[in-house]
């Protein structure tokens, strides 16, 4: 018996679930009347259920059958005490075009708020699903009047967001981050889509002088951690850097930030910004890693705009830190750097192999070992000693199998075999790291197995794809001027083949490192002309955007290119940022 009765509960449930089902697809596909039908016969076997009620109301105002659907509330209304349906019978009200018992009806839902400040919830929601905002804001306001540790600024800076109401907005996520001050990512999400990297933009202007006052009159670290953050997003970095200092004068916990920060500007080309970052770290921070992180970094900077006749005063500098803090796991890092300046700037590989070579009798973990391995590996490719380069790489892959690093030293492998053209090899290690854990490596291995696959059948004996794959190497090997020239034989020699939109643009990024960037525009129109169904298309696009934008001083061109990208190819990796950089040449005052 007992049996029996969970049997035709079971066949109860499932024909209740798939009648919900068939309601929803009813509705869904605007077939009103069935989906009415469904409803209410879903509503029988469960009388209080919201849902089922709202969805009623919703498809009797579908039909237009606003008489219909108040007959139905008013009737509901007697059974059950819902703040709610007031909203909701004055939205029929609305749809009649009878303003006047509408807003008696939504006055209604907002005094019973009066009554219990927790209708609020039920209440202001919605008025929000029917776009009433104001009456959303109101009852949000009112609840917080009488009832004060209730607190929905967050709610209301959203409704004045959709109102465009800006400055309210701003005022109510600062009065919710003040209680609140975990959720500071959050706003930061929300308030980035209402500015600009433009710093005279009306909105950044209010948000700024808002931040500033607080700080004035409320001092928080909060408030200027929100204005480093806005001067950030202008990509004034300078401002940030001195809000930086400020908090972490005040709190001198960590220098996380401020080395971000360093990061960031260097990402963004500010040179100059990033050395005087640096240097303050390096003046500031009490333990020696952060100092020789900094010290690195600074010596990194420093090479980039260092002749290379006068390489022989970094080398110096490198050797008086190794010194200053000797032969310990903390220079590890510091000494992978030397050595890697040492074999790709000075030419001075057969020293650089050996200063790692002793690197690895330091008592070094396997992970340490590993980055040491890593480099030695690098600097034996790039005097193309391939098979020992590779000897290393593999000895990472057996020692931290399934890392990063170990991924990262198999893409190597790969990348290594590619450059000595054996190709079919490359590929069988390109197609296991196209599940890498490392979104980064998985999209590289991902371009060189196209690369190869895309080239490898046109041309029995590969000539072309060896030749590009010399030129690559050339270009590893820091000898820029061999590779674009190599990369024009094969753009002379080999144009039918598919080589050419990819030697194309191997090409214009080397233009774009020697700063030759009409060289660059030149390559890239011409992969835009001839290859707009190619891979690189969108590279292309927005490659040459930026090249308008930052370097040409052309600005309408260069949104004409992003909007290719936004319009055409919105599952390019560029599609994100080319909307932003759209939205800003635009002007937009709201992203």
């Amino acid at each position: 018996m007992r049996l029996l009765y969970i049997l035709c509960f079971l066949i109860s449930t499932s024909v209740f679930s798939q009648r919900d089902i068939l309601a929803k697809e009813y509705f869904k596909n605007s077939e009103f009347e069935k989906a009415l039908l469904e409803y209410k016969k879903l509503l029988s076997k469960s009388p209080s259920n919201i849902n089922y009620i709202n969805q009623i109301i919703s498809t009797h105002q579908q039909l237009e059958q606003y008489d219909e659907a108040e007959t139905f509330l008013t009737t509901l209304m007697q059974r059950i005490n819902y703040p709610v349906f007031f909203v909701e019978l004055g939205y029929n009200h609305q749809l009649k075009n009878n303003k006047e018992l509408a807003d008696t009806n939504y006055q209604k839902a907002i005094a019973s708020i009066d009554e219990r400040p927790t209708h609020v919830y039920s209440v202001a929601r919605s008025f929000q699903n029917h776009s009433l905002l104001d009456e959303a804001a109101i009852s949000y306001k009112k609840a917080m009047l009488l009832k004060p540790d209730l607190n929905f600024n967050i709610q209301l800076a959203q409704i004045y967001g959709e109102q465009g109401n800006v400055e309210k907005m701003f005022h109510s996520y600062i009065n919710y981050l003040e209680i609140n001050p975990a959720v500071v990512n959050d706003v930061k999400r929300a308030i980035n889509d209402f500015i600009t990297e433009d710093s005279d933009n009306e909105n950044n202007t209010f948000f700024r002088k808002l931040l500033l006052k607080k700080i004035q009159q409320e001092p928080n670290l909060l408030w200027n951690q929100l204005l480093s953050w806005l001067f950030i997003q202008q990509k004034d970095f300078k401002k940030a850097f001195a809000q930086e200092k400020a908090i972490f004068n005040r709190n001198p916990e960590s220098l996380l930030r401020i080395e971000e920060l360093a990061t960031m500007a260097v990402n963004e080309g500010k040179t100059e910004l990033a050395k005087a970052i640096f240097t303050y770290i390096i003046e500031t921070a009490q333990d020696s890693k952060t100092i020789l992180n900094a010290h690195k970094n600074l010596l990194k900077l420093e090479i980039k705009d260092t002749k290379k006749s006068d390489y022989g005063n970094i080398k110096t500098k490198y050797l008086e830190l190794l010194e200053t803090y000797g032969n310990q796991t903390q220079t590890l890092d510091l000494r992978i750097s030397y050595a890697h300046f040492l074999a790709f700037y000075m030419d001075e590989t057969k020293n650089a192999i050996t200063f790692l070579e002793n690197t690895l009798e330091l008592p070094l973990n396997r992970l340490e070992k590993a980055k040491v391995k890593l480099e030695l590996g690098d600097i034996l490719v790039l005097k193309e000693q391939f098979n020992k380069a590779l000897i290393y790489y593999s000895q990472i892959q057996q020692s931290l199998k399934n890392s990063t690093i170990s991924q990262e030293a198999r893409y190597k492998v790969a990348k290594t075999s590619y450059y000595k053209g054996d190709f079919k090899w490359a590929e069988s290690q390109l197609k296991i790291l196209k599940a890498s854990t490392s979104q980064l490596i998985a999209n590289d291995a991902l371009d060189l197995k196209l690369l190869i696959s895309d080239n490898k059948y046109e041309d029995s004996l590969q000539t072309a794809l060896k030749l590009y794959a010399k030129a690559d190497l050339l270009a590893f090997q820091n000898k820029n001027d061999q590779a674009i020239t190599l990369l024009s034989n094969i753009l002379g020699a080999h144009k039918t083949e598919p080589i050419i939109p990819q030697a194309l643009y191997k090409q214009a990024q080397l233009f774009e490192l020697k700063s030759q960037f009409s060289k660059a525009q030149i390559n890239y129109e011409a992969i835009i002309a001839n290859y707009k169904e190619g891979i690189l298309i969108d590279d292309a696009y927005f490659n040459l955007a930026k090249i308008y934008e930052k370097e040409l001083g052309q600005p309408e061109k260069a949104k004409t290119l992003y909007e290719q990208i936004i319009f055409n190819h919105a599952d390019s990796i560029y599609f994100v940022e080319a909307r932003k950089r759209f939205r800003a040449l635009r002007g937009d005052a709201i992203n």
